[in-house]
């Protein structure tokens, strides 16, 4: 596919989806969220991509938000469609089998952080600032932001967040586990490779399994979850993969997982 407002690119099954409104910091229009849909369809049906990394143009801003113009002319039958799909997105990218890196690399506000919380993995460089603003202007999160939030750090900290409307540091969501990392922004790009290239390599029906059962696992019981990795895991050992690994490790030597 051909993209305006974003730039693909893929080496060495990294497949990374940069937004591109410089002018906007990156905002979500709609034509930007279908283009990411698009995006996001075709790296998840590509056997050479096994990472895919999601991050903005620039060194100003991940995504500043949705698009505040286009929201601002919406009826609210409108504003309900632009919010499902939105949400469509979000929770596509979350349920993908394919390990998603969100690259923060300034303003992830809005929309923005919710793309961000979407996403499995989160480095930020140390200039990053994450929050959700919505309030502010007389609205509320629409993505899924307030849902998320909720899951990752909990009803106090996600109402503080979204009732307040302001922005935190790169630091404070580390120490909150919103972000894994937090980096020097000129290092951004090599830990985002640090943490891709391991996952490259990865039985890439180990990798599903992991997604599934952590993500599943977190809103069923625990009997329901513990099924769950059961049933992933015979799935694992049904796999050349799983015979290469133990055999690698019985041999000492490194794996050569061909996904099968």
């Amino acid at each position: 596919m051909s993209f305006e407002n974003l730039a693909v690119v893929t080496r060495g099954g990294i497949h990374t989806i940069t937004i591109k409104r410089p002018s906007k910091l990156n905002a979500l229009n709609r034509q930007t969220l279908q283009e990411l849909y698009g995006a996001i369809i075709d790296a998840s049906g590509d056997d050479k991509v096994r990472v895919i990394v999601i991050t903005g143009s620039g060194d100003k801003a991940f995504v500043a938000g949705a698009d505040i113009g286009e929201i601002r002319e919406q009826s609210p039958v409108e504003a309900r469609s632009f919010s499902q799909f939105g949400q469509n997105l979000m929770s596509m990218i979350q349920s993908l089998d394919k390990p998603v890196i969100a690259a923060i690399n300034g303003f992830a506000l809005g929309g923005g952080m919710e793309l961000a919380l979407a996403c499995h993995l989160r480095i930020a460089s140390d200039n990053a600032r994450l929050g959700l603003p919505e309030i502010k202007l007389g609205i509320m999160p629409g993505f899924g932001g307030t849902q998320r939030l909720l899951r990752l750090v909990g009803s106090t900290l996600a109402l503080e967040m979204a009732l307040g409307g302001e922005p935190i540091s790169a630091e404070r969501a580390h120490q909150l586990g919103l972000v894994n990392q937090v980096v020097p922004a000129a290092e951004l790009e090599d830990a985002v490779t640090r943490m891709a290239k391991p996952l490259v390599k990865a039985a890439p029906e180990a990798v599903r399994g992991i997604l599934q059962a952590i993500l599943q696992g977190s809103d069923i019981n625990l009997e329901a979850g513990l099924a769950l990795e059961t049933a992933r895991f015979a799935l694992c050992c049904a796999t050349e993969d799983m015979k290469e690994g133990t055999s690698a490790f019985l041999e000492k030597r490194a794996p050569e997982f061909k996904g099968r």
